[in-house]
């Protein structure tokens, strides 16, 4: 049974989507305060976080950003009543996996939250079989989900450990932004490319010695990104 929080200040949408996560057999936990929500997500491990932005006490993008801050890696479908761009941009570098705009239709709402557990469960399937890769002084393993750079253990988001993981397993091979995001995120976000940018940024700062000059992400001009295959790499 998958367990889900659902933090919703919007009653009509609160019940409708309680019926319909209810019949998808989750264990339903609901909050419509912002700061309570939060508290909620902090102590428990939730398969899903359904989260409106909109939020009394403490905003939805707020509570994202300070989860992700917390090493809280549940999955986070963020619901919206705004369409501007800026705040899906921001909701997904802020560590939404997905969101939906309001008003959205109840099917593509099943859709999207199916959609997140079968990723999930595609990657524990994958991790059961997951190598590990030492570059230098830089160790991925994926079983873990770890990454340490010589004795110091680095905490990566689930998007920038999956970044890192899949450049790291075919260095030289660049990746243009938009197949980052397909890749990645699950399925097309056209027009997102910034995403990427902020979650390669990100990266890089945790990962490399030396900004100006990155060892191990390295730039394709034109075209996106590449794991340098200059490097010494070692997989088991």
């Amino acid at each position: 049974m998958k367990r889900v929080l659902l933090i919703e200040d919007d009653l009509h949408i609160k019940e409708l989507l309680e019926i319909h996560l209810k019949d998808l057999g989750c264990e339903l936990t609901m909050a419509m305060d912002g700061v309570v929500g939060y508290t909620l997500a902090m102590k428990g491990a939730f398969d899903l976080i359904i989260l409106d932005i909109m939020l009394p006490n403490k905003d939805g993008l707020e509570i994202c950003r300070d989860l992700r801050a917390h090493q809280i890696y549940s999955p986070i479908l963020m619901l919206t009543a705004k369409s501007e761009e800026i705040d899906k941009i921001m909701g997904l570098e802020n560590g939404a996996d997905d969101y939906l705009t309001k008003p959205f239709s109840v099917r593509e709402f099943i859709a999207r939250v199916k959609a997140i557990f079968r990723r999930v469960e595609m990657s524990k399937d994958k991790e059961e079989d997951a190598g590990k890769i030492q570059v230098a002084d830089l160790y991925i393993d994926r079983s873990k989900r770890s990454v340490t750079c010589g004795e110091e253990r680095i905490e990566l988001t689930p998007k920038e450990f999956d970044l890192l993981y899949l450049m790291a397993s075919n260095p030289g091979k660049s990746y243009s932004r938009n197949r980052l995001l397909s890749i990645i995120w699950g399925y097309e976000f056209e027009g997102y490319e910034h995403t990427v940018n902020s979650h390669i940024n990100r990266l890089r700062a945790k990962v490399e010695k030396d900004l100006s000059h990155p060892e191990y992400i390295l730039t394709t001009w034109g075209v996106g990104y590449r794991f340098n295959d200059d490097l010494t790499i070692s997989k088991n």
